[in-house]
């Protein structure tokens, strides 16, 4: 491990915070300089950042699964023998657990954490970053088990925590802002209903019929010409109020007129 000499530093080495950045992909910074870290201690570093205060025996399993307990002990202890060589170890051990070093800041910390506070009803106006935490995926590349597991569970937090600072601005009557953090959680995932539903409710709420209907359609032929399925029956109710005086309008005169009736699902004529 060793600062990137092309980028230009604060300190010495040793001086100063760290910053080690798994989202977008493994970055370790001194201040300003990109430390370059081997890829295999990549791995070890990564594993304690999102594992911490796991036991030898543990990061050494889900580094080395296919090796016997043995082995995998003795390549851990090679492996953090070479960290602890180098004066930005951001490790630090203590007993049988290995963790970061507390001067070390986290971005997948910083996501859990805005996350939480938006859960615990911070006001989103408060909550600096909600739209732009965990907006690039967990070690990107990298198919560990151990990261895909984690890899998920970051994409689920951060899809809940932009539908709710959605809702959130939306009960408060803040429409644009209510717009943009369900824009965010739809790019992140544009076959999740939640995020279309808040904005179809964001629209009907501005008084913008058309927006709404508008959405509800693209979400609904997106929906049918990648899944073949319909949106939700909860879905299609929010838009009950506003299609009935357009079904109205469009049943047969007579009796003898048999027109089908169009379904709450439907594009209405």
């Amino acid at each position: 491990m060793a600062a990137d000499p092309s980028v230009p530093t604060a300190g010495g080495p040793g001086e100063g915070d760290l910053t080690l950045h798994l989202l977008g992909g493994f970055r370790l910074l001194h201040a300003t300089a990109h430390i370059v870290v081997p890829r295999g201690l990549q791995r070890v570093i990564a594993l304690i950042g999102l594992r911490p205060g796991a036991t030898r025996s543990q990061v050494a399993g889900l580094l080395w699964p296919d090796v016997s307990e043995e082995r995998a002990l003795s390549s851990l202890r090679t492996a953090l023998w070479r960290l602890r060589q180098d004066p930005c170890c951001p490790m630090t051990v203590a007993g049988d657990t290995v963790r970061l070093a507390p001067a070390v800041r986290l971005d997948v910390d910083d996501l859990v954490g805005t996350a939480e506070r938006v859960r615990n009803g911070d006001d989103p106006r408060t909550t600096a970053g909600a739209l732009a935490a965990g907006r690039h995926d967990l070690l990107p590349g990298w198919y560990d088990d151990w990261v895909l597991l984690d890899r998920e569970r970051l994409r689920q937090l951060r899809l809940h925590m932009l539908e709710q600072v959605s809702a959130q601005h939306l009960a408060a009557g803040r429409h644009g802002e209510a717009l943009e953090a369900a824009l965010e959680a739809m790019a992140a995932e544009p076959l999740r209903e939640t995020p279309h539903r808040l904005v179809v409710r964001i629209h009907l709420a501005e008084g913008n019929a058309f927006e709404a209907v508008h959405a509800f359609y693209v979400y609904r032929d997106l929906l049918r010409r990648e899944l073949r399925l319909e949106p939700s029956p909860a879905m299609s109710a929010l838009l009950d109020d506003t299609l009935a005086p357009i079904r109205a309008a469009s049943r047969p005169a007579t009796g003898r007129d048999t027109a089908a009736r169009p379904s709450p699902a439907g594009r209405p004529t």
